[in-house]
């Protein structure tokens, strides 16, 4: 985005002129409401040292089982199968946001697969801040699902 600072040709501070730019959410306050979390299912070398990589105050945690899912946990399945999404997306609720992590080397079948089953997004490789940010994309998505729902029931 380009921000035009000298639009004024009066003597002004150092200020930006326009007025929507975008908030810098870390230096929003903290909300009281609940903290994001990430439910992972699989093995959990394959996210080593993601919860360094995600916004402070965001939970990572290992679940037994898809029935111990919170309705707005994102889900991360490490060395994501079809069956184990499509489960997943049976089971939670709509609003849950499925992420896949395969391998590097998957074949562009598995993530067309997974994709279909029914995940939200598809992370090849393991890199912890790519995945970070691909869970964070998710769960702006699934905020703003959230207030796209408010709107339409105002209209109504």
């Amino acid at each position: 985005m380009l921000v035009q600072l000298n639009r004024h040709r009066t003597a002004r501070d150092l200020t930006a002129t326009a007025t929507d730019l975008p908030l810098n959410p870390a230096g929003l306050p903290v909300s009281t409401g609940p903290r994001p979390s990430v439910a992972v299912f699989g093995t959990r070398s394959r996210v080593g040292g993601l919860d360094q990589h995600l916004p402070h105050g965001w939970l990572v945690r290992y679940p037994g089982d898809l029935d111990d899912v919170a309705p707005d946990e994102l889900v991360l399945f490490a060395g994501a199968g079809v069956r184990d999404v499509a489960l997943a997306r049976r089971l939670l609720p709509g609003r849950t946001q499925i992420v896949a992590l395969v391998d590097d080397a998957a074949p562009a079948e598995l993530v067309a697969a997974v994709l279909t089953a029914g995940a939200d997004a598809c992370v090849r490789g393991g890199q912890p801040a790519i995945l970070a940010s691909h869970l964070v994309a998710c769960r702006r998505r699934q905020l703003a699902g959230r207030w796209a729902a408010v709107n339409q029931q105002e209209r109504h």
